[in-house]
């Protein structure tokens, strides 16, 4: 880097001859670019943007090569010292840059325009204008960015997520160049008098545009802490349950498998997929409210006892509705025991009232209590348990759903056909992995139904 540093200054001092060492122009360009990287913003990739690279690409074209660098190189210093102070090795790194990209640039420009005859009153002399500024912002963050990878071992790619944002103002900023160029070419230095209000202004604006930027990755990632958060408490919800009663634990998994199936049997989009699967695995959460002595005893129960029973979807709707964004999985677990008839509880709903992934779920319960082989009822086989799920499709069932889920019963398409000991961590692995990846934007409500959003 040292070697790099000295053969741009030896370039700069064999090309600074040919420069215009306006003094006035000089001295206002490099205040401007002083003032300019002093304020400028800082990203959490440890970019910098600010409008000292305006005053610098004005100097390449009306100054030359060797005094933008010396503007270039100047401003970082005085940063460092005032405000930065960065590592030893990042200054080096950021005085290369403002030395280089102003000196190529500066070089190339007038190169181009003295070789082609170009005077200021051309159009093509401003479209000159554009183009250098584009070439020295491409060098710049290329040079800054690449070195920041080698120190930080990240990929080139981290570092291009700021560019959405910054490259809106930066095309701006080459316009603005631009204008400047021309008003200056016809009323002189009072033209940068203009231009330093305008940089102000334009350095508040892109303060404000990075740091709304970085808030919003900050709530991004908070949205995200959130929503894993809510899953480990549902999980260890889950397993609680499953500690106290593995029947119910091992009948809520085989459900959500069965209750998938169904969906996408049934073509629902995959997020309705996920929906359904978690609103499976929760469906039984309500049970928490049941004493042992109905959970596990294989007592008759009272009326007393059923009444308590009854309960349980509007507990474990409470329960879930509580977590933001869970609404509608909510919804679905306060309706998992309505009747297509209306003679189910606790709302009695009938017919297209039940949510449809409630129907879904419903056949899917019921399927797995007639087979499951560790409930205290004689278990059924499955071509039963199919002649039942048929007597009573549009009584207490969808017949829909039941077709459906006979379908796959019927073409071994889904695992746990007679309610076996179904995987239940293996359940709550798939259910982590959807949420890891079903809403990359953080959002809590991540099911696409009207509720509360984080953010």
């Amino acid at each position: 880097m040292f070697a790099a540093l000295a053969l741009t200054a030896v370039v700069g001092l064999w090309r600074a001859p040919e420069c215009d060492w306006n003094l006035s122009l000089f001295a206002v360009l490099l205040a401007f670019a002083t003032f300019s990287y002093l304020t400028a913003v800082g990203t959490e990739s440890k970019l910098r943007v600010s409008g000292a690279f305006l005053a610098i690409v004005l100097a390449m074209v009306f100054l030359g090569g060797t005094p933008a660098a010396l503007i270039g190189v100047a401003a970082t210093v005085v940063g460092w010292i005032f405000r930065w102070r960065d590592e030893p090795h990042l200054l080096l790194c950021n005085v290369l840059t403002y030395a280089l990209f102003p000196l190529i640039g500066g070089i190339i420009f007038h190169e181009a325009v003295s070789g082609s005859g170009i005077a200021p009153s051309d159009w093509a002399f401003y479209l000159c204008v554009f183009g250098l500024f584009q070439l020295a912002l491409a060098i710049n963050f290329v040079m800054i960015a690449g070195y920041g990878c080698y120190v930080e071992r990240a990929t080139f790619t981290s570092k291009l997520k700021v560019l959405p944002a910054v490259l809106p103002s930066e095309f701006a900023s080459a316009m603005l160049a631009v204008a400047v160029a021309f008003i200056y070419h016809v009323i002189g230095i009072a033209a940068i008098a203009l231009f330093g209000v305008v940089l102000i202004t334009f350095q508040y604006l892109l303060g404000q545009l990075l740091l709304s930027q970085q808030r919003g990755d900050e709530l991004e990632r908070r949205s995200k802490q959130l929503a894993s958060f809510q899953v480990g408490m549902l999980s260890a919800m889950l397993r609680t349950l499953d500690l106290r009663d593995q029947m119910t634990a091992r009948h809520s998994a085989a459900v959500a498998r069965y209750s998938r199936a169904i969906a996408q049997r049934a073509g629902y989009p995959r997020q309705e997929e996920e929906l359904v699967h978690i609103a499976a695995l929760l469906h039984d959460i309500g049970k928490f409210i049941l004493p042992d002595r109905i959970l596990k005893a294989n007592v008759p129960l009272t009326d007393e006892d059923w009444m308590l029973i009854k309960r349980h979807p509007q507990q474990g709707a409470r329960v879930v509705s509580s977590l933001d964004g869970y609404g509608p999985v909510a919804e679905i677990i306060l309706a998992h025991h309505e009747r297509i008839d209306g003679n189910g509880y606790p709302r009695g709903l009938a017919g297209d009232d039940i949510p449809e992934l409630a129907r879904i779920i419903s056949v899917a319960d019921t399927y797995d209590v007639m087979t499951a082989r560790d409930s205290y009822r004689t278990p059924m086989s499955s071509y039963d348990a199919i002649v039942e799920l048929r007597r009573v499709a549009g009584k207490q069932l969808d017949s829909h759903f039941v077709e459906v889920f006979i379908e796959l019963l019927e073409g071994k398409d889904v695992s746990f056909q007679h309610g076996e000991a179904a995987d239940f961590e293996k359940e709550l692995a798939l259910e982590s992995r959807i949420e890891e990846t079903a809403d990359p934007a953080g959002n809590a409500n991540r099911f696409g139904v009207p509720g509360v959003t984080v953010g």
